[in-house]
């Protein structure tokens, strides 16, 4: 678990590096949902560059595809392309290594980022797996922000009267958006009451724990007949507190004095989870 936690503050730090590269991206939501794809892709899914046009390979969808600077850092980490070539290229005229998800890059299933079209697309993923008897599970990770989309509420009550057990919808419950707090903009206090009602298998975890992470998937394969909404409790700017639960950092550029500060930070949170590791 150590070892994870020393990889998401290194692969935070290639996600600044990145957006300082580009000049832009969402680096509030990039921080708040790295913890989540480090234990997808390298715990939990059946995912790499060597099986990714594998027919039973597992499917992800970035919903939440502003925050694709984190997708990025984590598929470099995993080998589908390098860091490099992302700070290198990213929001480069003419790169497909643009703001968001890009089909036409190895690793990533589909173009998203018009909130609300991840689950409806995963739902039909799993449908086709179920269908075609495949082994394969799909996951989705969505914004708290984009659970006002109505096409969100379609795919839950979709998942759930196919009883899709083979579908995990993951949302990054920051409490902050673009315009400001989510229970100001559009509240979803009883999102957990919300979900259920659709017919899903409803699992909370701490998004920052590594270890609520792995037991709220591990659940969420075991469950038979519902598919399960793993409800993530996180840190909008996770990893440096110049940027933690602030509304303001949803996609600003961090100035060179802001940079350092946050990097700063980033290496000593990572040098403290390698010293945990070691003991």
């Amino acid at each position: 678990m150590e070892n994870l936690k020393s990889l998401s503050f290194e692969l935070r730090k290639d996600t600044v590096d990145i957006i300082m590269a580009g000049k832009g991206g969402h680096i509030g939501g990039d921080m708040s949902c790295m913890d989540i794809l480090i234990e997808l892709y390298f715990e939990q899914m059946n995912i790499s560059p060597e099986n990714q046009d594998d027919p039973d390979r597992d499917r992800f969808i970035m919903s939440k595809g502003h925050s694709v600077e984190s997708l990025y850092a984590v598929l470099a980490k995993k080998g589908f392309f390098t860091i490099e070539e992302v700070k290198e290229k990213f929001s480069r005229f003419g790169s497909q290594f643009i703001g968001h998800p890009n089909n036409k890059l190895p690793g990533i299933e589909m173009n998203s980022g018009s909130l609300g079209h991840g689950l409806p697309v995963a739902v039909g993923m799993a449908l086709a797996g179920k269908m075609d008897k495949k082994p394969y599970r799909v996951y989705t990770l969505m914004g708290d922000g984009e659970l006002a989309e109505g096409s969100v509420w379609e795919g839950f009550m979709s998942g759930g009267h196919y009883k899709l057990d083979n579908l995990c919808a993951i949302i990054d419950l920051n409490g902050l958006q673009i315009s400001g707090t989510t229970d100001v903009v559009m509240n979803h206090k009883e999102i957990v009451k919300q979900v259920e009602s659709f017919g899903w298998n409803v699992i909370e975890a701490e998004g920052h724990d590594f270890a609520s992470l792995k037991k709220a998937f591990e659940d969420a394969k075991a469950v038979k007949g519902q598919p399960s909404c793993v409800i993530a409790h996180t840190t909008k700017g996770f990893g440096a507190g110049i940027m933690e639960n602030k509304a303001g950092w949803h996609h600003h550029l961090p100035t060179d004095e802001e940079y350092a500060e946050i990097i700063k930070e980033l290496a000593a949170r990572k040098e403290a989870a390698e010293k945990e590791a070691a003991r």
